[in-house]
């Protein structure tokens, strides 16, 4: 009996000594999982850092160097320039150190400015703004509404518009940014903007409107005030944050929310890649610094980058940052740069 009671003591005393011993296990585990747990979070945080570029901070702390295999001192950033082409036919080149004067349209080069005409307009005269690849254009319309147009873009406008009667420009293709002057200050006369199908009614607002030549779809940006597209099939009122994209084979509207900074960061001379696929990026690149840009590597088109990016920089500071996180090598020959 009392050999029983001291087996049974002993193995009760052993138990617990293994269930302490199993519990000492399980706590050192828990923190060692819970250090593995916190190590992995801040590298994952480390990639996320270094991943999200603000280029222009990264300049004023610490200057890129470029890989001098890559860079060639023949591309450069765009320009302030445009081609305007008068009402008879005339081309009259815009660029820095050029000026033009006639009636109510002046030029320093760098921008081009209409006045109001004093006297009353019976008859509409047009002009058109080319912007080529590689430029960029600031235009002051005659009822004071600002424009700024981007790489490879050209709008047509009348040089006055007729007092009272709707205030309508067409955005051949590219893309433009719009500060529109109210209609309650023009005998509340909308402003228009036509663009391949698609009809834009506009009270007084603030937008942009995406509509190059190379894409199936145009993109509208509301930034403040309101705006009404309108096509064949159907309309939509746009609310600030806002962006809707027309399908010019359709005229379908596919209507959503987005960062409207992302979206027109590039008339503050800056690019805002916020998880843009490569094979978009590439476009916009190509169109400020006018290159070729082939993809040898298919898979790279739907990379994502996520970054911002000085429009002033040289190319090949741009394409070595974006090595560094998103490309894998590329090659420049001449005017092209290859994505491998």
């Amino acid at each position: 009996m009392t050999n029983g009671i001291y087996d049974e003591e002993r193995a009760k005393a052993s138990i617990l000594r293994r269930i302490k011993k199993e519990r000492s296990i399980f706590r050192d585990r828990s923190k060692m999982a819970k250090s593995l747990k916190y190590a992995a979070v801040a590298a994952m945080a480390a990639v996320v850092l270094t991943t999200t570029l603000f280029f222009k901070d990264v300049l004023t702390t610490t200057p890129l160097k470029s890989d001098p295999v890559h860079v060639n001192s023949n591309i450069k950033p765009g320009t302030d320039r445009a081609t305007l082409i008068l009402e008879d036919g005339t081309s009259v080149v815009l660029e820095k150190g050029s000026s033009f004067q006639k009636q109510n349209i002046n030029s320093n080069g760098e921008r081009v400015v209409y006045e109001p005409l004093e006297k009353d307009v019976n008859e509409t005269e047009y002009n058109i703004l080319n912007v080529p690849r590689g430029g960029q254009f600031y235009l002051k319309l005659s009822d004071g509404t600002e424009v700024w147009l981007n790489s490879e873009t050209q709008l047509k406008y009348p040089v006055a518009f007729l007092e009272g009667e709707t205030r309508k420009v067409e955005l051949v293709y590219g893309e433009a940014y719009f500060n529109v002057t109210p209609s309650t200050a023009h005998q509340g006369a909308k402003f228009e903007v036509l663009n391949n199908g698609q009809q834009l009614e506009v009270l007084g607002t603030k937008f942009n409107i995406k509509a190059y030549k190379d894409e199936s779809n145009i993109y509208t940006t509301l930034v403040e005030g309101s705006v009404q597209i309108n096509t064949s099939n159907v309309k939509k009122v746009l609310v600030p944050n806002q962006q809707s994209s027309v399908n010019i084979f359709n005229n379908e509207i596919y209507v959503e929310h987005v960062d409207v900074e992302n979206e027109i960061s590039w008339i503050k001379g800056i690019f805002s890649f916020k998880g843009k696929s490569l094979k978009d990026i590439m476009k916009v690149l190509s169109r400020w610094y006018d290159v070729d840009i082939v993809f040898e590597n298919n898979d790279m088109e739907e990379v994502r980058f996520r970054g911002t990016l000085d429009k002033g920089q040289a190319i090949g500071e741009i394409l070595s940052i974006m090595k560094s996180n998103t490309i894998n090598n590329y090659e420049i020959k001449g005017g092209t740069i290859i994505i491998k």
